[in-house]
């Protein structure tokens, strides 16, 4: 039940924050900043140094409080099985690999991996994915989803990539059930502006609030 339960919640936030950052110290800012901006979504991922290590630590830190706590940028089983260790509650790839996925589903963790085809996104449906990541999703723009829910309307689509306070309503039109962000919604902390990142991530909520109810 937690696997399905985990999807609920991604799905209900609609937001996941994708943290990519260039060390530890800076990673654990920007959670808390995205934290305090109501994003309960965090996605940390596997470029960031020391990245199963702070997913380690957050899952404890915060293992008390509302926040789904998952892996990102995962090239294969075996890092996704030390992520799962670590406390990560659901993994994502850019792209459909099969043994991963099948890792995913022998210990009941959410799996997220990336499809750009119908042919990959049908793999990965009869592999039991519950959220197809469109990735890159600038590469299409929102119209991708409302192609791939033609011949797929049992999918649910979740786009990463080019995802902005901008275009987030066409997204969520097009039928994305969430949406990854990174860099548009992080910038701030390139300059040590958290309070900025902290705002961005409210904005990001709201605006999802607003397309939903639309």
């Amino acid at each position: 039940m937690k696997r399905i339960q985990v999807v609920q919640k991604i799905t209900e936030c609609g937001v996941v924050a994708v943290i990519r950052a260039e060390s530890k110290d800076q990673a654990i800012k920007i959670i808390d900043a995205v934290k305090k901006g109501g994003i309960k979504a965090l996605e940390i991922t596997m470029t960031v140094p020391g990245a199963v290590e702070i997913i380690k630590e957050i899952s404890e830190i915060y293992k008390n409080e509302d926040l789904i706590i998952g892996a990102g940028t995962v090239l294969d089983p075996e890092t996704a099985r030390a992520c799962i260790l670590a406390g990560a509650e659901f993994i994502v790839s850019p792209y459909f690999d099969a043994e991963t996925v099948k890792l995913c589903n022998r210990y009941r963790i959410a799996v997220m991996p990336g499809i750009m085809t119908v042919k990959e996104a049908v793999e990965a449906l009869e592999y039991g994915v519950e959220v197809l990541k469109v990735f890159p999703g600038n590469a299409y723009g929102p119209s991708i989803i409302s192609s791939f829910k033609g011949p797929l309307p049992q999918a649910n689509f979740m786009p990463t990539g080019g995802v902005n306070l901008d275009n987030i309503k066409d997204w969520v039109n097009a039928g994305a059930v969430a949406v990854g962000t990174g860099s548009d919604l992080t910038k701030g902390a390139k300059t040590g502006d958290y309070e900025l990142v902290t705002k961005t991530a409210a904005k990001f909520v709201e605006a999802l609030r607003k397309a939903r109810e639309a």
